[in-house]
Protein backbone atom coordinates (compact mmCIF):
# COMPACT_ATOMS: atom_id res chain seq x y z
CA UNK A 1 0.00 0.00 0.00
CA UNK A 2 1.88 3.11 -0.99
CA UNK A 3 1.65 6.12 2.12
CA UNK A 4 2.53 9.57 2.26
CA UNK A 5 5.19 10.19 4.20
CA UNK A 6 6.98 13.48 5.33
CA UNK A 7 10.17 14.69 4.57
CA UNK A 8 11.81 17.96 5.13
CA UNK A 9 8.70 19.76 5.88
CA UNK A 10 6.90 18.25 2.35
CA UNK A 11 4.87 15.22 1.83
CA UNK A 12 5.97 12.54 -0.89
CA UNK A 13 4.71 10.37 -2.33
CA UNK A 14 1.12 9.12 -3.73
CA UNK A 15 -1.13 9.04 -0.94
CA UNK A 16 -3.70 6.25 -1.49
CA UNK A 17 -3.54 2.84 -3.73
CA UNK A 18 -4.78 4.50 -6.68
CA UNK A 19 -8.23 3.83 -8.44
CA UNK A 20 -7.54 4.35 -11.89
CA UNK A 21 -10.18 5.64 -14.18
CA UNK A 22 -10.43 6.07 -17.90
CA UNK A 23 -11.58 8.92 -20.40
CA UNK A 24 -11.64 9.36 -23.63
CA UNK A 25 -10.50 12.54 -25.32
CA UNK A 26 -11.75 14.66 -28.56
CA UNK A 27 -9.41 17.23 -30.40
CA UNK A 28 -12.36 16.36 -33.49
CA UNK A 29 -9.77 16.32 -35.98
CA UNK A 30 -10.17 16.76 -39.61
CA UNK A 31 -7.14 16.39 -41.69
CA UNK A 32 -7.61 17.64 -45.41
CA UNK A 33 -8.60 17.10 -47.94
CA UNK A 34 -12.43 17.75 -46.45
CA UNK A 35 -15.61 16.65 -48.24
CA UNK A 36 -18.57 18.72 -47.98
CA UNK A 37 -20.37 16.71 -45.20
CA UNK A 38 -16.79 15.77 -43.34
CA UNK A 39 -17.81 17.95 -40.28
CA UNK A 40 -20.95 16.03 -40.11
CA UNK A 41 -20.22 12.88 -40.21
CA UNK A 42 -16.98 13.62 -37.75
CA UNK A 43 -19.75 14.69 -34.71
CA UNK A 44 -22.23 11.89 -35.47
CA UNK A 45 -19.22 9.37 -35.45
CA UNK A 46 -18.00 10.81 -32.50
CA UNK A 47 -21.14 11.03 -30.55
CA UNK A 48 -21.86 7.18 -31.25
CA UNK A 49 -18.49 6.41 -29.92
CA UNK A 50 -19.10 8.19 -26.69
CA UNK A 51 -22.79 6.66 -26.34
CA UNK A 52 -20.84 3.06 -26.74
CA UNK A 53 -18.02 4.36 -23.88
CA UNK A 54 -21.29 4.87 -21.85
CA UNK A 55 -22.60 1.58 -21.99
CA UNK A 56 -19.04 -0.07 -21.56
CA UNK A 57 -18.54 1.86 -18.79
CA UNK A 58 -15.71 4.21 -19.35
CA UNK A 59 -15.53 6.89 -16.53
CA UNK A 60 -15.15 10.15 -19.03
CA UNK A 61 -15.58 11.73 -22.15
CA UNK A 62 -13.49 15.37 -22.44
CA UNK A 63 -14.11 17.91 -25.12
CA UNK A 64 -11.77 20.84 -26.05
CA UNK A 65 -12.31 24.37 -26.25
CA UNK A 66 -9.86 25.35 -29.03
CA UNK A 67 -10.89 27.72 -31.94
CA UNK A 68 -9.21 28.04 -35.67
CA UNK A 69 -6.74 25.54 -35.39
CA UNK A 70 -7.32 23.59 -38.96
CA UNK A 71 -7.75 19.64 -39.14
CA UNK A 72 -6.21 19.59 -35.34
CA UNK A 73 -8.90 20.69 -33.79
CA UNK A 74 -12.50 21.32 -35.12
CA UNK A 75 -14.09 21.90 -31.38
CA UNK A 76 -14.78 25.41 -31.06
CA UNK A 77 -18.23 24.80 -29.20
CA UNK A 78 -17.75 22.12 -26.63
CA UNK A 79 -20.67 23.32 -24.35
CA UNK A 80 -22.66 22.63 -27.62
CA UNK A 81 -21.83 19.24 -28.44
CA UNK A 82 -21.49 18.04 -25.02
CA UNK A 83 -25.37 19.17 -24.63
CA UNK A 84 -25.97 16.60 -27.16
CA UNK A 85 -23.63 14.17 -25.03
CA UNK A 86 -25.54 14.60 -22.10
CA UNK A 87 -29.05 13.27 -23.66
CA UNK A 88 -27.54 10.41 -25.36
CA UNK A 89 -25.39 9.25 -22.51
CA UNK A 90 -26.59 7.98 -19.04
CA UNK A 91 -23.47 8.07 -16.52
CA UNK A 92 -20.61 8.92 -18.55
CA UNK A 93 -18.96 11.71 -16.76
CA UNK A 94 -18.76 15.20 -19.56
CA UNK A 95 -15.27 16.99 -19.03
CA UNK A 96 -15.08 20.37 -20.20
CA UNK A 97 -11.05 19.69 -21.06
CA UNK A 98 -10.65 23.04 -21.19
CA UNK A 99 -13.29 26.29 -21.28
CA UNK A 100 -10.63 28.83 -22.11
CA UNK A 101 -11.32 31.66 -19.43
CA UNK A 102 -9.48 35.10 -20.67
CA UNK A 103 -12.32 37.39 -20.94
CA UNK A 104 -12.14 38.00 -24.75
CA UNK A 105 -13.13 34.14 -25.27
CA UNK A 106 -15.75 33.72 -22.57
CA UNK A 107 -17.03 36.29 -20.56
CA UNK A 108 -17.38 35.22 -17.20
CA UNK A 109 -20.75 34.89 -16.12
CA UNK A 110 -21.61 32.90 -19.50
CA UNK A 111 -19.04 30.41 -18.67
CA UNK A 112 -20.80 30.02 -15.03
CA UNK A 113 -24.59 29.96 -16.93
CA UNK A 114 -23.32 27.36 -19.50
CA UNK A 115 -21.15 25.04 -16.63
CA UNK A 116 -24.73 25.06 -15.05
CA UNK A 117 -27.05 24.41 -17.40
CA UNK A 118 -24.94 21.75 -18.75
CA UNK A 119 -24.77 20.03 -15.01
CA UNK A 120 -28.44 20.43 -14.58
CA UNK A 121 -29.64 18.64 -17.99
CA UNK A 122 -26.77 15.97 -17.20
CA UNK A 123 -27.73 15.00 -13.70
CA UNK A 124 -24.87 16.34 -12.27
CA UNK A 125 -21.88 14.56 -14.53
CA UNK A 126 -19.98 17.70 -15.69
CA UNK A 127 -16.46 18.20 -14.70
CA UNK A 128 -15.24 21.98 -15.10
CA UNK A 129 -11.55 21.86 -16.72
CA UNK A 130 -10.40 25.77 -17.00
CA UNK A 131 -7.29 27.00 -18.91
CA UNK A 132 -5.87 30.02 -20.85
CA UNK A 133 -4.70 28.84 -24.30
CA UNK A 134 -1.37 29.22 -25.66
CA UNK A 135 -1.81 29.27 -29.78
CA UNK A 136 -0.82 32.63 -31.43
CA UNK A 137 -3.57 31.43 -33.75
CA UNK A 138 -6.47 31.35 -30.94
CA UNK A 139 -5.22 34.30 -28.57
CA UNK A 140 -4.36 36.59 -31.79
CA UNK A 141 -7.31 35.80 -33.55
CA UNK A 142 -9.70 36.87 -29.83
CA UNK A 143 -7.14 39.69 -29.63
CA UNK A 144 -6.25 38.05 -25.97
CA UNK A 145 -2.74 39.69 -24.27
CA UNK A 146 0.19 36.57 -24.39
CA UNK A 147 1.53 38.66 -21.18
CA UNK A 148 -1.83 38.81 -18.86
CA UNK A 149 -3.47 35.99 -20.06
CA UNK A 150 -2.87 33.94 -16.65
CA UNK A 151 -3.50 36.90 -14.39
CA UNK A 152 -7.02 36.83 -16.40
CA UNK A 153 -7.46 33.13 -15.99
CA UNK A 154 -6.79 33.31 -12.31
CA UNK A 155 -9.12 36.32 -11.48
CA UNK A 156 -11.89 34.69 -13.69
CA UNK A 157 -11.64 31.10 -11.77
CA UNK A 158 -12.24 32.91 -8.38
CA UNK A 159 -15.49 34.75 -10.14
CA UNK A 160 -16.45 32.13 -11.94
CA UNK A 161 -16.70 29.92 -8.70
CA UNK A 162 -18.46 32.59 -6.55
CA UNK A 163 -20.99 32.75 -9.25
CA UNK A 164 -21.44 29.26 -9.27
CA UNK A 165 -21.99 29.10 -5.34
CA UNK A 166 -22.74 33.32 -4.39
CA UNK A 167 -27.05 33.84 -4.08
CA UNK A 168 -26.67 36.15 -5.54
CA UNK A 169 -23.09 37.03 -6.65
CA UNK A 170 -21.79 39.87 -4.67
CA UNK A 171 -20.24 41.63 -7.83
CA UNK A 172 -16.29 41.96 -9.35
CA UNK A 173 -14.12 45.09 -9.50
CA UNK A 174 -10.60 43.38 -10.64
CA UNK A 175 -8.05 44.18 -13.01
CA UNK A 176 -9.87 42.34 -15.96
CA UNK A 177 -13.55 41.98 -15.22
CA UNK A 178 -15.86 44.30 -13.54
CA UNK A 179 -19.13 43.04 -13.08
CA UNK A 180 -21.65 44.58 -10.48
CA UNK A 181 -23.64 42.49 -8.15
CA UNK A 182 -26.56 39.77 -9.98
CA UNK A 183 -28.02 36.82 -9.24
CA UNK A 184 -26.14 34.60 -11.98
CA UNK A 185 -28.59 31.51 -13.09
CA UNK A 186 -28.77 28.60 -12.59
CA UNK A 187 -26.80 27.38 -10.23
CA UNK A 188 -25.92 23.39 -10.87
CA UNK A 189 -26.99 20.71 -9.46
CA UNK A 190 -23.52 19.69 -8.23
CA UNK A 191 -22.42 21.28 -4.54
CA UNK A 192 -21.06 23.83 -3.96
CA UNK A 193 -19.94 23.48 -7.83
CA UNK A 194 -18.40 20.85 -10.26
CA UNK A 195 -15.09 19.72 -9.85
CA UNK A 196 -12.02 21.88 -10.92
CA UNK A 197 -9.68 21.10 -13.41
CA UNK A 198 -6.91 22.75 -15.56
CA UNK A 199 -4.92 22.49 -18.47
CA UNK A 200 -0.77 21.21 -17.85
CA UNK A 201 1.40 20.84 -20.67
CA UNK A 202 4.53 21.51 -17.87
CA UNK A 203 5.46 20.24 -14.49
CA UNK A 204 5.17 23.89 -13.55
CA UNK A 205 1.64 23.83 -13.98
CA UNK A 206 1.54 20.97 -12.73
CA UNK A 207 2.46 22.01 -9.71
CA UNK A 208 0.08 25.73 -10.12
CA UNK A 209 -2.86 23.00 -10.17
CA UNK A 210 -2.22 21.55 -6.85
CA UNK A 211 -1.29 24.82 -5.54
CA UNK A 212 -4.72 26.02 -6.47
CA UNK A 213 -6.56 22.38 -5.06
CA UNK A 214 -7.62 21.79 -9.18
CA UNK A 215 -7.31 18.42 -10.66
CA UNK A 216 -4.03 18.25 -13.05
CA UNK A 217 -5.41 17.65 -16.76
CA UNK A 218 -1.73 16.18 -18.15
CA UNK A 219 -2.01 16.71 -22.01
CA UNK A 220 2.15 16.33 -22.67
CA UNK A 221 2.84 12.71 -23.29
CA UNK A 222 5.08 11.46 -20.43
CA UNK A 223 6.38 8.44 -19.25
CA UNK A 224 5.46 6.48 -16.17
CA UNK A 225 9.07 7.19 -14.61
CA UNK A 226 8.34 10.73 -15.52
CA UNK A 227 4.43 11.20 -14.42
CA UNK A 228 5.72 9.55 -10.82
CA UNK A 229 8.15 12.80 -10.40
CA UNK A 230 5.38 15.45 -11.01
CA UNK A 231 2.32 13.29 -9.33
CA UNK A 232 4.79 13.21 -6.06
CA UNK A 233 5.37 16.97 -6.47
CA UNK A 234 1.99 17.52 -6.74
CA UNK A 235 0.57 15.64 -3.62
CA UNK A 236 3.26 17.20 -1.74
CA UNK A 237 2.42 20.48 -2.77
CA UNK A 238 -1.70 19.91 -2.11
CA UNK A 239 -0.54 18.51 1.48
CA UNK A 240 1.19 21.59 1.72
CA UNK A 241 0.62 24.90 3.30
CA UNK A 242 1.34 26.50 -0.56
CA UNK A 243 -2.09 25.17 -1.42
CA UNK A 244 -5.03 27.84 -1.17
CA UNK A 245 -8.32 26.44 -2.97
CA UNK A 246 -9.00 28.67 -5.91
CA UNK A 247 -12.92 27.04 -5.52
CA UNK A 248 -14.62 26.11 -2.97
CA UNK A 249 -14.29 22.63 -2.88
CA UNK A 250 -10.66 20.60 -3.67
CA UNK A 251 -10.46 18.36 -6.71
CA UNK A 252 -7.22 16.22 -5.65
CA UNK A 253 -6.53 14.25 -9.39
CA UNK A 254 -4.05 13.33 -11.67
CA UNK A 255 -5.04 12.86 -15.70
CA UNK A 256 -3.01 11.88 -18.85
CA UNK A 257 -3.19 11.29 -22.36
CA UNK A 258 -2.35 8.64 -24.44
CA UNK A 259 -2.93 7.50 -28.14
CA UNK A 260 -5.02 4.32 -27.93
CA UNK A 261 -5.74 1.56 -30.01
CA UNK A 262 -6.46 -1.89 -28.69
CA UNK A 263 -6.33 -5.04 -30.67
CA UNK A 264 -5.10 -8.79 -30.10
CA UNK A 265 -2.83 -8.34 -33.21
CA UNK A 266 -0.43 -6.02 -32.40
CA UNK A 267 0.39 -5.69 -35.85
CA UNK A 268 -3.25 -4.49 -36.39
CA UNK A 269 -3.29 -2.24 -33.67
CA UNK A 270 -0.35 -0.47 -35.00
CA UNK A 271 -1.80 -0.36 -38.49
CA UNK A 272 -5.26 0.95 -37.14
CA UNK A 273 -3.93 3.74 -34.87
CA UNK A 274 -0.16 4.61 -35.17
CA UNK A 275 -0.42 7.08 -38.03
CA UNK A 276 -3.44 8.12 -36.09
CA UNK A 277 -1.26 9.16 -32.72
CA UNK A 278 1.43 10.71 -34.46
CA UNK A 279 -1.00 13.23 -36.37
CA UNK A 280 -1.79 14.36 -33.34
CA UNK A 281 1.36 15.04 -32.09
CA UNK A 282 2.34 16.38 -35.63
CA UNK A 283 -0.32 18.74 -35.83
CA UNK A 284 -0.26 20.09 -31.92
CA UNK A 285 3.76 20.66 -31.91
CA UNK A 286 2.39 22.59 -35.71
CA UNK A 287 0.52 25.26 -33.87
CA UNK A 288 2.48 25.18 -30.47
CA UNK A 289 5.79 25.06 -31.51
CA UNK A 290 7.67 25.28 -34.93
CA UNK A 291 4.74 25.98 -37.74
CA UNK A 292 4.30 28.06 -39.81
CA UNK A 293 0.39 28.30 -40.82
CA UNK A 294 -1.76 29.58 -43.83
CA UNK A 295 -5.24 29.70 -42.77
CA UNK A 296 -7.08 28.22 -45.30
CA UNK A 297 -4.58 27.10 -47.13
CA UNK A 298 -1.60 25.18 -45.10
CA UNK A 299 -2.24 21.26 -45.80
CA UNK A 300 -1.40 19.39 -42.31
CA UNK A 301 -1.73 16.53 -43.50
CA UNK A 302 0.19 16.80 -46.60
CA UNK A 303 3.10 18.11 -44.21
CA UNK A 304 3.04 15.68 -41.58
CA UNK A 305 3.40 12.92 -44.24
CA UNK A 306 6.44 14.72 -45.65
CA UNK A 307 8.35 15.73 -42.26
CA UNK A 308 6.92 13.28 -39.85
CA UNK A 309 10.39 11.77 -39.24
CA UNK A 310 12.50 14.47 -39.05
CA UNK A 311 10.48 15.76 -36.44
CA UNK A 312 10.29 12.81 -34.12
CA UNK A 313 7.07 10.82 -35.80
CA UNK A 314 9.33 8.15 -37.22
CA UNK A 315 6.71 5.21 -38.03
CA UNK A 316 9.59 2.39 -38.67
CA UNK A 317 11.01 2.96 -34.64
CA UNK A 318 7.35 3.25 -33.21
CA UNK A 319 6.12 0.11 -35.35
CA UNK A 320 8.55 -2.49 -34.17
CA UNK A 321 6.34 -5.05 -32.57
CA UNK A 322 6.66 -7.15 -29.20
CA UNK A 323 8.47 -4.23 -27.61
CA UNK A 324 6.92 -2.59 -24.00
CA UNK A 325 4.60 0.03 -24.66
CA UNK A 326 5.57 3.73 -23.60
CA UNK A 327 4.68 7.32 -24.73
CA UNK A 328 7.84 7.67 -26.99
CA UNK A 329 10.06 4.72 -27.90
CA UNK A 330 13.52 6.53 -28.49
CA UNK A 331 16.68 4.85 -30.54
CA UNK A 332 19.48 7.15 -31.71
CA UNK A 333 17.95 9.83 -29.75
CA UNK A 334 14.77 9.97 -32.39
CA UNK A 335 11.65 9.54 -30.48
CA UNK A 336 7.88 8.00 -31.91
CA UNK A 337 4.92 8.56 -30.40
CA UNK A 338 3.03 5.02 -29.17
CA UNK A 339 1.13 5.23 -26.16
CA UNK A 340 -1.54 3.02 -25.88
CA UNK A 341 -1.70 1.40 -29.17
CA UNK A 342 -1.10 -2.68 -28.83
CA UNK A 343 -2.74 -5.66 -27.48
CA UNK A 344 -5.15 -5.46 -24.15
CA UNK A 345 -2.27 -7.36 -22.43
CA UNK A 346 0.80 -4.72 -23.64
CA UNK A 347 -1.53 -1.54 -22.89
CA UNK A 348 -2.51 -3.39 -19.03
CA UNK A 349 1.40 -3.56 -18.38
CA UNK A 350 1.61 -0.06 -19.61
CA UNK A 351 -1.81 0.99 -17.63
CA UNK A 352 -0.11 -0.64 -14.81
CA UNK A 353 3.08 1.73 -14.73
CA UNK A 354 0.73 4.89 -14.16
CA UNK A 355 -1.02 3.16 -11.42
CA UNK A 356 2.18 2.66 -9.54
CA UNK A 357 3.39 6.42 -10.15
CA UNK A 358 -0.21 7.75 -8.84
CA UNK A 359 -1.87 9.11 -12.21
CA UNK A 360 -5.87 8.62 -11.67
CA UNK A 361 -6.81 9.16 -14.66
CA UNK A 362 -5.57 8.03 -18.67
CA UNK A 363 -7.72 9.88 -21.49
CA UNK A 364 -7.25 7.94 -24.37
CA UNK A 365 -7.06 9.60 -28.01
CA UNK A 366 -8.56 7.20 -30.12
CA UNK A 367 -10.04 10.35 -32.71
CA UNK A 368 -6.84 11.27 -34.15
CA UNK A 369 -5.31 11.68 -37.91
CA UNK A 370 -7.75 9.21 -39.81
CA UNK A 371 -8.34 6.42 -37.54
CA UNK A 372 -11.55 5.15 -38.54
CA UNK A 373 -14.93 5.21 -36.68
CA UNK A 374 -15.20 1.50 -36.54
CA UNK A 375 -11.73 0.45 -35.59
CA UNK A 376 -12.12 2.86 -32.56
CA UNK A 377 -15.27 1.17 -31.50
CA UNK A 378 -13.72 -2.07 -31.92
CA UNK A 379 -10.98 -1.15 -29.60
CA UNK A 380 -12.87 0.27 -26.98
CA UNK A 381 -14.95 -2.90 -27.31
CA UNK A 382 -11.84 -4.93 -26.32
CA UNK A 383 -10.35 -2.81 -24.10
CA UNK A 384 -13.72 -2.67 -21.88
CA UNK A 385 -13.61 -6.51 -22.05
CA UNK A 386 -10.23 -7.44 -21.29
CA UNK A 387 -8.66 -4.81 -19.66
CA UNK A 388 -10.93 -2.79 -17.78
CA UNK A 389 -12.11 -5.09 -15.33
CA UNK A 390 -8.61 -5.22 -13.66
CA UNK A 391 -8.61 -1.78 -12.75
CA UNK A 392 -11.71 -1.49 -11.74
CA UNK A 393 -11.66 -3.83 -8.48
CA UNK A 394 -11.77 -2.49 -5.53
CA UNK A 395 -12.19 0.48 -7.17
CA UNK A 396 -14.48 2.14 -4.24
CA UNK A 397 -12.66 1.37 -1.39
CA UNK A 398 -9.08 2.70 -2.61
CA UNK A 399 -11.00 6.20 -3.60
CA UNK A 400 -12.48 6.60 0.01
CA UNK A 401 -8.91 5.68 1.61
CA UNK A 402 -7.78 8.36 -0.55
CA UNK A 403 -10.29 11.19 0.47
CA UNK A 404 -10.13 9.98 4.19
CA UNK A 405 -6.13 10.40 3.73
CA UNK A 406 -6.24 13.70 2.17
CA UNK A 407 -9.25 15.20 4.46
CA UNK A 408 -7.24 17.38 6.67
CA UNK A 409 -5.03 19.03 3.54
CA UNK A 410 -8.04 19.38 1.84
CA UNK A 411 -9.89 21.31 4.91
CA UNK A 412 -6.67 23.31 5.76
CA UNK A 413 -6.60 24.48 1.82
CA UNK A 414 -10.32 25.46 1.59
CA UNK A 415 -9.69 27.51 5.21
CA UNK A 416 -7.11 29.75 2.85
CA UNK A 417 -9.85 30.82 0.26
CA UNK A 418 -11.56 33.69 0.88
CA UNK A 419 -15.09 32.66 1.74
CA UNK A 420 -18.22 33.38 -0.32
CA UNK A 421 -19.28 36.81 0.09
CA UNK A 422 -22.66 38.34 0.91
CA UNK A 423 -23.93 40.72 -1.69
CA UNK A 424 -24.76 44.30 -0.75
CA UNK A 425 -28.30 45.27 -0.55
CA UNK A 426 -29.19 46.65 -4.28
CA UNK A 427 -32.43 47.25 -7.27
CA UNK A 428 -31.65 47.20 -10.45
CA UNK A 429 -34.42 49.70 -12.26
CA UNK A 430 -36.38 48.55 -15.08
CA UNK A 431 -35.50 49.91 -18.06
CA UNK A 432 -38.18 52.73 -18.29
CA UNK A 433 -37.09 54.17 -15.44
CA UNK A 434 -32.94 53.41 -15.80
Amino acid sequence: MLQVRRVAGKYIGSPYPVAMRFGIFYEHQLPRPWEPDSEHRLLKDALEQIELADRLGFDYVWEVEHHFLEEYSHSSAPEVFLGAVSQRTKRIRLGHGIVQLPLNFNHTARIAERIATLDLVSDGRVDFGTGEASSEAELGGFLVDRQTKRAQWEEALDAVTRMLVEEPFAGYDGEYLKMPPRNVVPKPLQKPHPPLWVACSRRETIHMAAAHGLGALSFSFVEPPAAKEFVDDYYATLCSDECVAAGFAVNPHVAVTSPFMCHEDESTAIERGLDGGHFFGYSLGHYYVYGQHRPGLTNLWEEFQERRSELGFDRDIAAQEGVELAARLMEQALGSLRGAIGTPEQIRRFLRGYQAAGVDQVMFVSQSGRNRHEHICESMELFAREVMPEFAEGREEREQAKRDRLAPAIEAALKRRAPARVAPDYTIPAAGTA
